[in-house]
């Protein structure tokens, strides 16, 4: 039986390029990824929801290394999506060959996004990724050029589809087909293209070299500030937030905690200067439900250490000042 491996984001489209596939006869075997940015969890559900194997592969490394100077360039955010596709089916296609697949399967629709699936993108994420000719995109295959599995007839083109556009009204006439109703939102799985995180990951690539996972995961959580070039600082929001700083805590930062009142825990990685200390004190204060006029004492501590200092909570304006 004819083998494809199909790239699984748990979206729509992918499930639904998947099962096009499968009802040619053809062996389905599904590809997710991980990185900092993105999670395989949505793409596991689609593929027990329809109940093909799935292979996921974490390609951090790979995906760090692109993404701080992507070939072709971002979208409006931190999103490298011509180069992280092929990325994907470059990695899809090597495991394609150690289980005797004949072709790559994406969800890829004609025109949905316009900078990265119009007819030149998709012929350059095919030769980036170095499977030109083996890459099916089943929902707009029939607007492409013939590949070579419908060329050795292991695919029959006229039960493939020809959409194109942003519209979903095709896609979700085929969902209630096939009986889909879980899925996951269009770009709604990659951080990569969140105004607010890509700000604070362009931030830490100008600052961190190379940049440490650690650093990522500590971009989804808090308020971000500057304080110097070699200093930033994380204030958490809320409880949840707390609970995280204190997982990625390492013993070279600094954290601190305003005494006797509700409040933020406040992160320095790899710590500050006396004088950052202090400034983020008044921050930390600011953020609490301490009194805003009164000497405050805060705890410090690194590596064990620790010791109080006082603060007044800053102005309104420093943390807004700094924040990225």
């Amino acid at each position: 039986m004819t083998l494809a491996m199909a790239l699984l984001s748990g979206g729509l489209d992918s499930i639904l390029a998947a099962q096009v596939i499968r009802e040619q006869g053809i062996a389905v075997i599904g590809v997710s990824f991980v990185t900092p940015f993105f999670k395989a969890d949505a793409a596991r559900e689609a593929a027990r929801g329809i109940g093909i194997p799935l292979e996921v592969l974490d390609i951090t490394d790979a995906h760090l290394h692109m993404l701080q100077r992507p070939k072709h360039g971002y979208g409006r955010g931190m999103n490298p999506c011509i180069d992280c596709h092929a990325l994907m089916l470059r990695e899809a296609g090597r495991l394609m060959e150690e289980k005797g697949g004949a072709f790559l399967v994406t969800g890829e629709v004609l025109g949905q996004r316009p900078m990265s699936q119009n007819k030149r993108a998709l012929r350059i994420v095919e030769r980036e990724a170095g499977y030109e000719g083996r890459i099916l995109r089943p929902l707009s295959a029939q607007l492409l050029p013939e590949t070579v599995p419908e060329q050795e007839g292991l695919v029959d083109r006229q039960q493939l589809l020809a959409i194109t556009g942003r519209s979903r009204k095709q896609q979700l006439e085929l969902a209630q087909r096939y009986q889909i109703t879980e899925y996951l939102t269009p770009a709604g799985g990659c951080l990569l293209t969140d105004q607010i995180f890509s700000r604070r990951l362009k931030d830490l690539f100008a600052h961190e070299d190379p940049p440490q996972v650690r650093g990522i995961e500590l971009l989804k959580v808090g308020r971000h500030m500057r304080l110097s070039p070699a200093t930033k600082m994380v204030v958490g929001r809320n409880a949840t937030d707390n609970e995280r700083i204190v997982e990625l805590l390492t013993p070279d930062d600094d954290l601190l905690k305003v005494e006797g009142y509700p409040g933020p825990l406040c992160l320095i990685p790899h710590g500050g200067s006396p004088e950052e200390i202090q400034q983020a004190a008044t921050i930390c204060v600011r953020y609490s439900d301490a009194p805003r006029d009164a000497e405050i004492t805060v705890i410090w501590s690194r590596g064990g250490e620790q010791k109080e200092i006082t603060a007044r909570a800053c102005l309104p304006s420093l943390p807004a000042g700094l924040m990225i």
